[in-house]
């Protein structure tokens, strides 16, 4: 019972993190950085020279490129190369929790395996929804229920590394060991996608 009302307590603690991005956005003239909001020198999503992100079919959902883990350094090329070639629902990551960004929203999503004993596929986390089967229902057609794909801008590449929240990976990794039953330290951390430590945060990560 304790260890669900953690879980409950932690997701709560996101979406009164996410609120507070809408909120404050709102009601601003300009965009306001994540970063600011929670006092952290996260990058943001302005533009740099270096690529730091890959779209992956079929949704144009961007991968980062700046993760060690999630695109290891390729030794024929010396670049970074994303795990994965797809994001449709018969991906198997190699790792998880898996980062990817649709640069219209304010923070990431986390994308994760189903075991196959619970019929496969992929779940992914929102702050605001927690764990939903993938993908999400903007990037499907209604109609066709084919995948739509988002439209990105010409400099989508060199972004900026999104800003990553212990309390979401975190919270993410809550629910689905919850769910799943997967031992939460077999999951990635914050620290773990970005390569180095967070240098702040609510929760332990």
């Amino acid at each position: 019972m304790f260890r669900k009302e953690r879980v409950l307590g932690y997701f709560l603690i996101c979406i009164l993190i996410v609120s507070a991005i809408f909120l404050i956005s709102a009601t601003s003239s300009d965009a306001v950085p994540l970063s600011f909001l929670l006092g952290t020198p996260f990058p943001t999503g302005a533009s740099t020279t270096t690529p730091n992100w890959q779209a992956l079919p079929p949704y144009n959902l961007l991968w980062p490129l700046w993760s060690p883990v999630l695109s290891p350094t390729d030794p024929v090329t010396g670049l970074p190369s994303p795990l994965v070639s797809t994001l449709n629902n018969n991906t198997i990551l190699p790792v998880q929790p898996a980062l990817f960004w649709d640069p219209a929203r304010q923070y990431p999503f986390f994308l994760y395996n189903i075991p196959l004993i619970w019929g496969g596929g992929l779940t992914y986390f929102d702050a605001f929804y927690g764990l939903n089967p993938w993908p999400p229902s903007y990037l499907t057609d209604p109609i066709t229920g084919l995948p739509s794909p988002i439209s990105l801008t010409s400099g989508f590449a060199t972004l900026s590394p999104t800003a990553i929240l212990p309390e979401f990976v975190f919270t993410g990794n809550l629910l689905y060991s919850e769910q799943y039953g997967i031992p939460i330290t077999d999951l990635l951390t914050a620290g773990d996608i970005w390569g180095v430590l967070p240098l702040s945060g609510l929760l332990p990560i």
